[in-house]
């Protein structure tokens, strides 16, 4: 995963407040309202114990909530610096606990987790109940949507809507498929979902671009979603869950084989701070863990990060002080454009949790 969209957070100066929250309406709670007001009470509260300035609680305060159009189950993150908002993100689930933390540097691994897998997909519904025949009377309804899963829960991607006589679906299929095929070169789509009347949908299947129809995926149900949300959003949750992006999964397969020859890559916390360190790190994997205790020493720039103070120190680094561990590897992450690759643990089991891919080979990286 590249972790471009977090730039423009880092470049701002800390400390600052960042807050996770479930901004769910449409729930058993007969006053979803209310009880985000109380959320929003407890979290000022924690971020007046974390010391965060009164500014800042206040922009925080001012932004928690606002997301009133957006349906379903779903959270906000929001970071602020300074009393003003330096970013807010919607996202896909609900956290699974509220939290607030002030700090020198924002609280993004929760986002970025949020993220993953981030799939680039297109999802496609043809819509239609007349009779299957090319001379009958009636209209076919095509909806489709590109975008990357799950973050289209709360952030819809493009949509495509057409309505075509059916006695011109044969020919105008073939137009709606190289439409289709432009969306996708886009976003490099991995995964195009299908459903709809297994007659109609199967004409367009057929007429779909070759470099499309071997990333197809039929799926039975109807298309219809709520106004903001991703179409056909159930069938892909059942399909990508427990899924990483191909790309990711790519970048995975390589770390291995240069695990297998002592190549490229590096395994354990203090030979991944080691090459970052150095910014030979290319991708970096991170089994999640929301709450691991691992601390690590920062200095005011990226690469300046070290498991004790007095390595840091021995640096010539002079202003440095502890953070979590996950938030000095995203700044360093970000710092030198590397990518971030959140690993199931049922997919790997990392040493330490984490694990790197090299830009180069170096004796120095191995523990």
């Amino acid at each position: 995963m590249r972790l471009s969209f977090l730039e423009p957070l880092y470049k701002q100066p800390g400390p600052f407040a960042s807050v996770y929250l479930d901004t769910s309406r449409d729930t058993a709670i007969s006053d979803p309202d209310a009880a985000i007001e109380l959320r929003r009470r407890h979290l000022r509260d924690a971020l007046t114990t974390e010391g965060a300035d009164q500014d800042s609680i206040t922009a925080v305060a001012d932004i928690v909530g606002s997301d009133t159009d957006i349906p379903g189950t779903h959270g906000q993150a929001v970071f602020t610096a300074h009393g003003r908002l330096a970013l807010l993100d919607e996202l896909p689930a609900p956290p699974p606990r509220d939290t607030a933390r002030f700090g020198a540097l924002p609280d993004t691994m929760p986002l970025i987790v949020q993220h993953a897998p981030g799939i680039p997909y297109l999802a496609v519904h043809v819509q239609y109940g007349g009779r299957h025949s090319t001379d009958a009377t009636g209209t076919v309804r095509i909806e489709a949507e590109a975008g990357a899963w799950p973050r289209t829960k709360v952030t819809p991607g493009h949509r495509l809507r057409e309505e075509i006589p059916v006695t011109d679906w044969l020919n105008a299929a073939g137009e709606v498929g190289r439409e289709l095929e432009g969306y996708a070169r886009r976003i490099d789509v991995e995964a195009v979902v299908v459903a709809g009347d297994v007659w109609a949908r199967g004409i367009l299947v057929r007429r779909l671009p070759a470099s499309l129809r071997g990333q197809v995926t039929t799926v039975e149900g109807a298309g219809e979603s709520e106004p903001g949300r991703a179409l056909l959003e159930q069938r892909l949750e059942s399909l990508f869950s427990g899924r990483m992006a191909a790309h990711d999964r790519a970048l995975l397969d390589t770390f291995f084989a240069e695990r297998a020859r002592d190549g490229a890559s590096a395994e354990g916390l203090s030979a991944t701070v080691s090459a970052l360190q150095r910014g030979a790190v290319k991708a970096l994997f991170l089994n999640n863990h929301p709450e691991s205790p691992l601390r690590l020493w920062i200095g005011s720039e990226p690469g300046q990060l070290a498991l004790t103070e007095e390595e840091l120190r021995s640096y010539g680094t002079g202003d440095v002080h502890e953070e979590r561990a996950d938030a000095a590897l995203t700044r360093a992450l970000v710092g030198t454009r590397a990518e971030l690759v959140v690993v199931p643990e049922q997919q790997a089991r990392l040493r330490e949790g984490v694990g790197a891919l090299l830009r180069y080979a170096d004796p120095s990286s191995r523990a």
